[in-house]
């Protein structure tokens, strides 16, 4: 897979429309495994586009020596090495606090703040950073214990999930603008259908936020409609009919359908054939899959039998934008990652201008 191209207007609409945001809006986003080279040019190539204030976490030496090595420019590149930052102290100190008012054995502070996911992780939760990336280097297990110890959940998301953003200008019917979401395909194993609907409507507005319309969400199912009435079919059902009610409740501009089959959701043809009552249809922008297993698999098949590139995972359910990209990461994935996170910062600045949620 080829990295970004360089200049915007020769990439696809997804990028350009996430670049031009970001361009209006710069945020910081920190890294929290510095010392890799791909993250050391995808930073570069973010500050080439002007769009995100790059912070490597890692340390000094060995990030400069990696960048000389390949010849990648440091220029307004934030190297932060966790033990020898000056709020190292400071945070060790709201580590301590956090563990006291959750009851938590954390052991020694010093030794936790030192690790790059929770230094990275604080840096957001405290505002001296918009959003993070993280995972290139660790287990995911691992970035994601530091974002739910530190980070502030959500009150009105019952747990926090993932969404993977897939882009493939050669695949037909992947998404109705070029770009598909898929959810939950991170965290939770078997979502039941309050948790079901809380991702169909989260995942809805992270959609209309990306493509600035609103989206249809499909909650999908090996029945459509109704054709097999088997207990996970009617689970789907019940979670489309709760989120649809949330959505109206609330005002919001998504489009939630279920259950269906995934070729009903995304091919108009078959949609015509399977549902002859129903008008011509969209393609669906998001696919919110019954369990983890399901989401996990149909996103490495288009990864890497169709070819569909992939950014994220983008986490949801959390007070802070986040986001988890694998160790198998390209430049490409790392920087189409960061600018997606950005834009979730601007989201979030504009819906809690003084960082409380």
């Amino acid at each position: 897979m080829s990295d970004f191209p360089s200049e915007p207007n020769s990439g696809n609409n997804v990028v350009r429309h996430l670049l031009d945001q970001l361009r209006r809006h710069p945020k910081r986003v920190v890294f929290t495994e510095g010392e890799d080279i791909r993250v050391i040019k995808a930073a570069a190539r973010l500050v080439k586009e002007e769009v995100v204030a790059p912070i490597l976490l890692g340390n000094r030496e060995r990030i400069r020596f990696l960048a000389a090595e390949h010849g990648v420019p440091l220029k307004f590149i934030h190297i932060i090495d966790p033990p020898l930052a000056s709020d190292f102290g400071l945070f060790c100190q709201r580590v301590e606090n956090m563990a006291r008012y959750r009851t938590l054995q954390i052991g020694n502070a010093g030794e936790i703040v030192a690790k790059p996911q929770y230094f990275g992780a604080l840096m957001v939760q405290y505002g001296q950073a918009d959003a993070i990336v993280g995972g290139n280097q660790a287990m995911p297990s691992a970035f994601f214990r530091a974002l739910l110890h530190t980070i502030k959940p959500l009150p009105t998301v019952p747990k926090i999930f993932g969404v993977s953003i897939l882009i493939g200008p050669h695949l037909q019917n992947l998404g109705g603008s070029g770009i598909l979401l898929l959810a939950d395909s991170a965290l939770i194993p078997n979502p039941d259908v309050p948790e079901l609907a809380a991702i169909a409507i989260e995942t809805g507005k992270l959609a209309h936020h990306f493509l600035g319309r609103k989206p249809l969400v499909a909650m999908l199912s090996h029945s459509t409609k109704g054709s097999a009435g088997t207990p996970d079919a009617q689970r789907m059902a019940a979670a489309a009919s709760l989120a649809k009610a949330e959505v109206l409740k609330n005002f919001l501009d998504i489009e939630i359908e279920g259950e269906l089959q995934a070729d009903v959701a995304l091919d108009p043809a078959v949609a015509e054939i399977k549902l002859p009552a129903a008008e011509v249809r969209p393609t669906a922008d998001v696919l919110v899959f019954p369990n983890l297993d399901a989401a996990h698999i149909a996103l490495k098949l288009l990864q890497h039998v169709a070819g569909a590139q992939t950014y994220g995972q983008i986490i949801q359910g959390l007070s802070r934008p986040a986001a988890q990209i694998p160790r198998t990461s390209t430049v490409e994935t790392i920087f189409g990652t960061a600018a997606a996170i950005a834009v979730e910062a601007i989201k979030f600045h504009q819906l809690y201008p003084d960082g409380e949620v």
